[in-house]
């Protein structure tokens, strides 16, 4: 082929090449011009439109927003004897408060500054969203902004924090949803009781005692500006980290509540010129984890008595009525924190120590320390809990007040010499043998000998019934002689000593200890109404005996470290260290436990003190005498520094004035006395029948209190 062929012949194809893109852009231009084209792409964008709308609606839909129906829990609270908050009982970091509680400024300057919109929308603000979408994709990333208080609320509880478009268009939904279910006002009262506001504080009512120690309603314009500010950037804009940026951000919000016609140009100059006015919270005057050994208790006995469950309590926004009384309460905790009053402790174990105080006119239970070191909630209480044997404190209760009953007066003689009861050998702590005793100088002196043979003239089912009508049920193993020294098997708290003794001071009148004198709800409505009864358990007569007694035990004897400036009567009590192998070689003024239980004409007390783990290493070197004693004169001695002071009641019959140095009885107790001594053998009956004594756990009936 030759050059001219060639060039004819790719001319042919260039020309053919050119026809073909000429035919084809006359067809696009066809169709371009075409009705019938326009029609069907209108149509499929129709459909596709209709499709995407309806997957949307049908999305949005099935969105399952109940969440917000469920009411945020509401804090109870705990009210002191005057009807005024003690404490404050919560499973949540927020105190929610409604909308009709909010002052308006504050509604007003949050809307202003996050969402002028707020009453416009359907939930999601489009021109907002769509100028935030082109800011992202001009900038190449995303970030957040144009989220309507709606938005924000749906992404707090619903979704993550993830930052990217698929969450946003699901925070959308979720926003639309709940504008549809929801009214603004509702929307606007969940949202500001869900938000963070800084500073450890959740939702408006948080934020108000954090920044200025006020309730919500009581928040002024300046104020609640500050507040608007601060969910943008909680940290950015504390005015506790950067007054002069929190001051600048707050009037920028005051700028907006006025342009947007919420506040006049006066209010706005005169807030502006506020200064921005925090104030950190008083946490003295902080209602949670107030008092929290009493309000355990608080929770145990609704469970126990009115059957409420611990959630309830917890969210409930139950109103409690108690017997507590915060002067007495504060004077235990102070104490309580006094180091230089208790023992020194082992480095790895705290010496610890339980308390309890009654008024025994009524039961009412007005203060409790539930043990020494930090409270945790629902923690184990040394007050309520702990069962450890009381020692000598226990002879008033299983001893000599069921002599007493009995007719014996505080001048009958007791044998004090050398026992063998089937067995069982008491020894009094100095080894001597008196022969005979007054029931007062056994008492006074906390001798055991005479404390021992005394239950058993009386029989042991007599004390155990009395000790029950004292609310102390023994168990069936505790039928033995060791009780008058306080070896019980599984031993008291403080709480039934106190409740125990609290008859005594109350002219033999028996009131269960409680904490609960009512439970309303948060409207008012009265659910439970406490009806304490007061039962007659011994003789007044008894009950003004033993107490004679025991003021001058504490004048005279062992509890001299518990006398005040008033009448104080009680026993102190202490427990010796196991006979066992492990503890051999320590020295017998040793001790495990060492109390102190009295009461004035105002107040009964129970005072424990010990180790929770005892064993070679730790162990006490004090009595009940001494710590348990100091600390109980310590405690009534604040508690009542404003009472006048009053003499216990005596009966109109009965019982004589105590005297500091009694004559002995030359007669007999009734029916026994001491010539049926410690070679008469146990009577044959259910009171009498042959025991093995206390057993090793209870130790060896010695040691002085």
């Amino acid at each position: 082929m030759n050059w001219t062929h060639l060039c004819v012949a790719n001319s042919g194809k260039r020309t053919n090449i050119y026809s073909e893109h000429k035919g084809e852009g006359k067809m696009i231009k066809r169709l371009w011009t075409s009705k019938r084209f326009w029609l069907i792409s209108l149509a499929t964008l129709m459909a596709g439109g209709v499709a995407v709308f309806a997957a949307c609606y049908s999305y949005i839909r099935g969105l399952d927003v109940s969440k917000l129906n469920q009411p945020l829990p509401e804090a109870t609270l705990v009210l002191d004897k005057n009807g005024k908050p003690a404490a404050q009982l919560s499973s949540s970091k927020i105190d929610p408060v409604p909308i009709s509680q909010m002052p308006k400024v504050l509604t007003d300057a949050v809307v202003a500054v996050e969402d002028r919109r707020f009453y416009e929308h359907t939930g999601i603000d489009l021109q907002s969203i769509f100028r935030a979408v082109a800011r992202d994709v001009m900038r190449g990333s995303y970030s957040e902004g144009a989220s309507t208080i709606t938005q924000q609320l749906a992404r707090n509880l619903f979704l993550n924090a993830d930052k990217t478009l698929g969450r946003k268009l699901r925070e959308a939904a979720y926003a639309i949803k709940i504008d549809t279910t929801y009214s603004k006002d509702e929307i606007l009262e969940m949202y500001l009781n869900s938000i963070y506001f800084g500073e450890g504080s959740w939702g408006v009512q948080g934020a108000a005692r954090t920044y200025f120690n006020k309730n919500v309603q009581d928040l002024t314009l300046p104020e609640a500006a500050v507040l608007a500010a601060l969910p943008k950037a909680p940290s950015l804009y504390s005015p506790f980290q950067d007054e002069a940026h929190a001051l600048e951000r707050r009037n920028t919000v005051l700028v907006l509540m006025r342009d947007e016609g919420k506040i006049t140009p006066q209010a706005y100059e005169s807030a502006k010129a506020a200064p921005i006015g925090v104030m950190k919270s008083d946490k003295s005057n902080d209602l949670k984890g107030k008092y929290p050994a009493y309000v355990d208790a608080v929770i145990s006995e609704a469970v126990r008595l009115y059957g409420f469950t611990e959630e309830q309590l917890l969210t409930g926004g139950l109103r409690i009525t108690t017997e507590l009384d915060p002067t007495v309460q504060n004077a235990v905790t102070e104490v309580y924190k006094d180091d230089s009053l208790f023992p020194e402790s082992k480095p790895d174990q705290l010496i610890q120590s339980g308390a309890v105080i009654v008024d025994q006119r009524t039961g009412g239970i007005r203060a409790l320390a539930g043990g020494r070191g930090e409270s945790v909630f629902r923690g184990f209480s040394h007050a309520t809990q702990l069962k450890r044997q009381p020692g000598s404190t226990f002879k008033p209760i299983v001893v000599y007040g069921p002599a007493l009953e009995q007719g014996y007066q505080p001048f009958s003689t007791l044998y004090d010499g050398p026992l063998n009861i089937e067995g069982y050998q008491p020894q009094d702590w100095d080894h001597q043998s008196r022969g005979q005793v007054t029931m007062q100088e056994a008492i006074v002196s906390s001798w055991n000998v005479p404390a021992v043979w005394l239950l058993h003239e009386v029989g042991i089912d007599r004390g155990l019934q009395f000790a029950k009508s004292l609310g102390i049920t023994l168990p069936a193993q505790d039928r033995q002689l060791g009780i008058a020294l306080g070896g019980l098997s599984e031993g008291v708290s403080p709480l039934q000593m106190a409740q125990g003794f609290s008859a005594f001071a109350a002219k033999g009148n028996y009131h269960e200890a409680h904490t609960i004198t009512k439970i309303e709800t948060s409207t008012g409505h009265l659910l439970i109404q406490a009806a304490p009864q007061s039962v007659q358990v011994m003789k007044p007569e008894t009950a003004y005996a033993m107490t004679s007694m025991l003021q001058v035990a504490v004048r005279e004897g062992t509890g001299k470290n518990a006398s005040m400036n008033r009448p104080v009567a009680g026993k102190s009590g202490t427990t010796q260290l196991p006979q066992t192998k492990e503890f051999e070689g320590i020295s017998s003024g040793s001790a495990k436990d060492a109390w102190f239980v009295g009461y004035t004409p105002e107040l009964t007390a129970a005072v424990w003190v010990g180790y929770d783990r005892t064993d070679k290493t730790h162990y006490l070197t004090t009595s009940g005498g001494a710590v348990p004693a100091v600390l109980f004169r310590e405690m009534m001695g604040r508690a009542l520094a404003q009472a006048p002071v009053v003499l216990f009641d005596m009966p109109v019959v009965g019982a004589e004035e105590p005297a500091d140095k009694p004559e002995k009885e030359s007669g007999k107790g009734p029916d026994k006395g001491p010539g049926k001594g410690p070679d008469k053998k146990p009577d044959k009956g259910p009171d009498n029948k042959p025991d093995k004594g206390p057993g090793k756990e209870h130790g060896n009936g010695k040691g002085k209190d």
